[in-house]
């Protein structure tokens, strides 16, 4: 059962499974930034072998290896984002719906900003924006309700 996943994973030098595959097709496939639980609610009743340490594993080893990457948007809880193109997270606090926002070369200028003011003997590991408000659709909600 081959499939463009598969190939995937190989490219980036991991070991293809079945469970593995399905992991990355789900991320890739829902671009709603999901959590390990809800990756692994929707994939279990078709797959269960599958267990929710699986899906956890797996994303972390994704994230190791540039497929995904970790999106801290929430204090409690970590979400997957397959798009690895630099952007920043909008989350709408009405709807709790996340966003992805691709500013162009600005997002670059801030991070390079942000690394040259850094103080010294300071090292950088990661940069990560999120913005949080509210969506258009939750906007317009809320106008039309006053």
């Amino acid at each position: 059962m081959e499939n463009n996943f598969y190939k995937v994973l190989e490219s980036k030098g991991i070991r293809p499974s079945v469970q593995r595959s399905l992991v990355y097709e789900y991320v890739r496939t829902h671009k709603t930034h999901p959590t390990v639980d809800e990756i692994y609610s929707e994939l279990s009743p078709s797959y269960p072998t599958l267990s929710r340490t699986t899906v956890y594993n797996t994303l972390k080893l994704f994230a190791q290896n540039g497929l995904v990457q970790v999106v801290k948007i929430e204090s409690d809880e970590l979400r997957y984002d397959s798009e690895m193109m630099p952007h920043v997270h909008f989350k709408c606090s009405s709807c709790g719906k996340i966003y992805d926002i691709f500013p162009e070369n600005h997002l670059f200028e801030f991070n390079e900003y942000c690394k040259s003011h850094l103080p010294d003997g300071f090292k950088l590991d990661e940069i990560q924006t999120n913005l949080w408000g509210m969506c258009a659709l939750c906007e317009k909600n809320a106008a039309s309700e006053n």
